[in-house]
């Protein structure tokens, strides 16, 4: 755990109590801070008295003896309105800020020079935190790997000299973090999200800019145009990364060979399975630049990129039944996602649907010959029907049980030479399941029992 000092003596109020929020709540009381937290669930306030955190409903609090409120990242900033505590800590003139701005102070405060990369994008974000923490410790390096991916920032070991912290942001952290400034900053990618919190498209995109703005070395991927126009207006230490763009001074990869500004070839990545398609192709150049400034040897990236396994629910290869791929790509909640998955294979009884999100899945209309047949699930399958009508033959399946098992027994009569049964759903999980996690969880299951 990582204890908050900035705040040692002082009173903070803080709104949500979820993982984050907790360890947040606990990092403060370890550095001596008093705080007063709430949050709407009995559940969670529960969690955090068994962990000696003082309860109160701020809604009636005296607001004037707070120095400041510590929100948790998905609780409304500014859109679509602010959230009523916002409102109470704005009245009384005090700071709003995030877990994130408080790893930042203590970094600042006790070990300003600890390696410090911090990675955002619209897409890729977790699987380029992982890989460059994969390359590091392979490397031997002391690494810290968090924020939001796995472990809140405050539950990691503090910042120390040569003690590397690999950070996943969203745009809801950077935008509680008022004083970020990353040894690396990475942006990865950016296409229309979250616009029901930042409000605009350029919103949005100014979010993610204040995250490599504020870096001593930045990485962008330039592949879409408003990472481009960010990188076009930056002024510091910057490396450029290029897969569909190729005119590009930095790191390119080309028919999966990354390669560097003299025209050598650094690593071939076609092969490894983990790193299937462009978009991993652009999030193994990305973390080659990173791990390259921190020293780590061409030898050492190669070998590791090799071993890296993924993560579950993206792209997750879950197993073969003879020449059949199994393929979890449970996290693709969006047509742009599933893209990604649908550029990586050829013959894909493909697996979708859910809770349907704007736009449905007509971008992907480009990519439809590279699926054999589709196999439709919950709420978006009358929508989803109306598209593929006429260009992609599909099945009405309702449940992903049923389209697992249509999918693998179709596919075991092809005659092609991988047929891949992808879940790639294009859609939110909540019509059916919990989450992404537990929706990929159950294709699993599914799949290990079709595999034996």
């Amino acid at each position: 755990m990582t204890p908050a000092t900035t705040f040692a003596g002082r009173t903070v109020a803080l709104f949500g109590l979820g993982g984050s929020g907790l360890a947040t709540a606990v990092s403060l009381q370890a550095g001596g801070a008093r705080v007063v937290a709430w949050d709407d669930s009995t559940e969670s306030q529960a969690k955090a008295r068994e962990q000696g955190v003082t309860v109160e409903d701020l809604r009636s609090a005296d607001w004037s003896g707070f120095a400041a409120l510590i929100l948790a990242p998905g609780v409304p900033l500014t859109h679509p309105v602010p959230h009523w505590s916002v409102g109470l800590a704005e009245a009384a003139g005090i700071e709003i800020i995030g877990d994130v701005e408080l790893f930042c102070r203590e970094r600042a405060k006790t070990a300003p020079d600890a390696p410090f990369v911090a990675i955002t994008g619209t897409n890729g974000k977790s699987t380029t935190t992982a890989l460059i923490a994969h390359i590091l410790a392979k490397a031997g390096r002391d690494v810290q790997m968090g924020g939001n991916i796995g472990t809140a920032i405050l539950s990691l070991e503090a910042p120390a000299p040569g003690r590397c912290h690999v950070i996943e942001l969203s745009s809801f952290q950077i935008d509680l973090t008022p004083s970020l400034a990353p040894s690396i900053g990475v942006l990865l990618n950016i296409t229309p999200d979250h616009l029901d919190r930042h409000g605009t498209m350029e919103n949005y995109a100014a979010i993610k800019a204040r995250l490599v703005h504020g870096s001593t070395l930045t990485v962008i991927g330039v592949d879409d145009e408003p990472s481009r126009s960010i990188a076009d207006r930056h002024r510091g230490a910057l490396v450029r990364i290029g897969v569909a763009v190729q005119d590009v001074d930095g790191l390119i990869v080309r028919d999966g060979i990354v390669i560097g500004r003299s025209g050598e070839g650094i690593a071939d990545i076609s092969g490894i399975g983990s790193l299937r398609g462009a978009h991993n192709w652009q999030n193994a150049a990305v973390a080659i630049a990173v791990v390259q400034a921190l020293g780590v040897t061409g030898d050492e990236i190669v070998s590791a990129l090799k071993t890296f396994p993924g993560l579950p629910h993206r792209m997750e290869q879950v197993g073969r039944r003879e020449r059949v791929l199994f393929v979890n790509d449970s996290k693709a909640t969006n047509a742009d996602s599933t893209e990604k998955a649908l550029t990586a294979f050829r013959d894909i009884h493909w697996i979708l649907g859910g809770k349907p999100k704007e736009g449905g899945i007509d971008l992907l209309e480009p990519l439809f010959d590279r699926v054999a047949h589709a196999y439709l699930i919950g709420a978006a399958s009358e929508a989803f029907a109306k598209t593929l009508e006429g260009r992609v033959p599909y099945t009405r399946c309702g449940t992903l049980d049923v389209a697992t098992k249509e999918a693998a027994e179709a596919a075991a009569r092809s005659e092609a030479p991988e047929p891949v049964v992808l879940l790639s759903p294009a859609c939110a999980s909540y019509d059916q399941f919990k989450s992404f996690e537990d929706r990929g969880d159950q294709f699993r299951a599914l799949v290990r029992g079709l595999i034996g």
